[in-house]
């Protein structure tokens, strides 16, 4: 790795070495190479991986269904749920006849009673039948309200087979891995027959909407520049076209050389890494043309005042 940034370092130095006198002054060269996001399609449930429907190369747009997951079992529990959401919407119905049947009771015992004391107001009916009837107001009313409990324990137990059947199709939901973007599938990474743990990696996605180049500048350049700045790339197999980029970031940290140094000449050498971005309604145009890992030159307007030489006026395809 360490022989990989200082090898990195010293192709920057050489491009500014040999190419810096071609420009004005309020610019800086370097090179460099694209790179765009990479997304990993994973699953979000153990599984055997029942199909793949995408190639490496594959541009998908986002959503798109990239592989599937054996969903058997998984259609079994949510029959199983939906077999007890309507076992327990039919309980509730006869929790709601027994509410009507004991409210019946109690209006007829009610009756009763209303007579009974009429009655015996008048001397035709004994106090002992009104107590009687009395009792049997008391336990039609108790009934009504058990009757009432069974209903609210039906509406629960319809709340919790809905919760069951709606959690059973979230699973079967995620037997179906999407495409969380639009972008070209860069890597296949199983095949159909594999069993998976929960997180297991299904392809790899480029994020064709996210490209950057990452190049490095010596600490006296970098420190000059603002993110949001322009830049221009001219990659090694397209020199005849001028891509427009923006600078997304500037590392707070020197590479390739000590964090802390102390003479003019140790800071001059402490180069700093750069993201530069290319926009991405240029790249939705061309995705077709875009990849990743192609080499070129960056050149990025450190002085916001600097007019940009016309050899460098934006030029595309």
């Amino acid at each position: 790795m360490v022989m990989v940034l200082v090898a990195g370092g010293a192709g920057v130095v050489y491009w500014q070495s040999t190419m810096r006198d071609s420009l004005p002054d309020g610019f800086a060269r370097t090179n460099g190479r694209i790179e765009a996001e990479q997304i990993d399609i994973a699953t979000k449930i153990a599984g055997r991986l029942a199909d793949i429907t995408v190639a490496e190369g594959d541009m998908v747009a986002a959503g798109a269904v990239v592989a599937r997951l054996d969903d058997l079992q998984i259609r079994a529990r949510l029959a199983a749920a939906e077999a007890e959401h309507r076992r327990a919407e039919q309980a509730k119905a006869e929790a709601e006849a027994q509410v009507a049947l004991r409210q019946s009771e109690v209006r007829f015992a009610r009756a009763e009673l209303t007579r009974g004391e009429t009655l015996a107001a008048r001397g035709h009916y004994p106090q002992e039948g009104v107590d009687e009837r009395r009792m049997r107001l008391a336990t039609a009313q108790a009934a009504e309200r058990a009757a009432l409990a069974g209903v609210d324990q039906a509406v629960a137990a319809i709340d919790a087979a809905a919760a069951q059947v709606a959690d059973a199709r979230v699973t079967l939901d995620d037997t179906q891995l999407t495409a969380p973007r639009a972008g070209r599938i860069q890597y296949r990474l199983a095949v159909p027959g594999e069993v998976l743990a929960a997180g297991g990696r299904i392809a790899t996605l480029l994020d064709l909407t996210d490209v950057q180049m990452t190049v490095f500048l010596p600490a006296r350049e970098a420190g000059r520049l603002a993110v949001g700045g322009e830049a221009r790339l001219i990659l090694d197999p397209v020199p005849d076209y001028v891509i427009p980029a923006t600078v997304s970031f500037v590392a707070g940290e020197a590479q390739f050389t000590p964090k802390t140094v102390e003479t003019r000449e140790e800071r001059d050498t402490l180069m700093f890494r750069v993201k530069l971005r290319i926009p991405a309604d240029l790249l939705a145009a061309h995705a077709d043309r875009v990849k990743t890992g192609v080499r070129g030159t960056a050149v990025i307007r450190i002085d916001p005042a600097a007019e940009w030489p016309a050899d460098l006026a934006v030029k595309l395809p």
